[in-house]
């Protein structure tokens, strides 16, 4: 089924590529959702492993799809060779920082008063769904760029290598659409507005996925920093947002093996298939 996946894609043109693999981990986000219309609540002890299962795929897929990568296509050697990587990382942290600072939102498990960003009295849905959607952001930039290297001819972006990272990024997509539903139905919203505002929250992913793609595309040389730019974003998110989420209850020792459980996966799957 991989094997097939890949050819398919192989086949066509990557910035598709990209989109289609975008798509299916917004689908898996919807997937998630979905489960509010099954059940009205949630087990905290399973939403905090699920959310530390998602930091864990989102740091080991930082550093083997995306820093790895990006150091190994650098020309160059000693520091040389590690610079574009140091300063694409840098500069993603700083790009999410700055969206943190000003965007309104709410982590998962923080009270309203606990909103970050700019003041404004937008509703606790609308923070969570921001909140979530701002850890979808590097997500699409990641799988984006990925296939942007293969569009650009760079042999070492390949296909698997971006489905393997799309498939990742999905699993733990799953999670985060059933991370913003459960609340928002067990604060008395309908079961069809649950859902619908904790798939939303993935709609960014296409968009950024696209983006990416494109800028790589058409500047080939900036692939190594794109690359470095997402797994920093990427991290930024997992430390400032992610980790604290799961520490705040009874229930850190399962964040940290759900955390353990994930970045387990990520990094067989990249290793076995990319």
């Amino acid at each position: 089924m991989f094997d097939q996946i890949v050819t398919y894609l192989e086949g066509i043109d990557p910035i598709l590529a990209a989109l289609y693999a975008s798509l299916f981990t917004w689908i898996l986000t919807a997937t998630g959702a979905s489960l509010v219309f099954l059940f009205k609540g949630m087990n905290r002890a399973l939403l905090d492993g699920m959310l530390g299962f998602t930091g864990g795929v989102m740091v080991a897929a930082s550093f083997w799809s995306l820093l790895a990568p990006g150091i190994e296509m650098s020309p160059g050697e000693g520091f040389v060779k590690v610079m574009p990587a140091a300063i694409g990382f840098g500069l993603g942290a700083f790009f999410i920082f700055g969206l943190d600072k000003v965007l309104p939102h709410l982590h998962i498990n923080f009270r309203q008063e606990e909103a970050e960003g700019i003041k404004t009295p937008w509703h606790r849905t609308t923070l969570l769904v921001l909140a979530i959607t701002l850890h979808n952001i590097p997500e699409g930039l990641a799988v984006g760029v990925l296939f942007g290297g293969v569009a650009a001819g760079l042999p070492e972006a390949s296909i698997a290598g971006a489905v393997v990272l799309a498939m990742g990024i999905g699993i733990q997509n799953f999670p985060e659409g059933l991370a913003v539903s459960m609340p928002m139905r067990r604060q008395g919203a309908s079961k069809f507005k649950s859902f619908w505002y904790g798939q939303l929250s993935a709609i960014v992913e296409p968009i950024a996925a696209v983006i990416g793609a494109v800028a790589v595309t058409f500047f080939t040389p900036i692939l190594p920093y794109a690359l470095a730019f997402a797994a920093g974003a990427m991290i930024f998110v997992v430390i400032e947002e992610v980790i604290p989420e799961t520490q705040r209850d009874k229930y850190t020792d399962i964040a940290t093996m759900g955390f353990i459980g994930g970045f387990i996966v990520m990094m067989s799957l990249d290793v076995a298939l990319g």
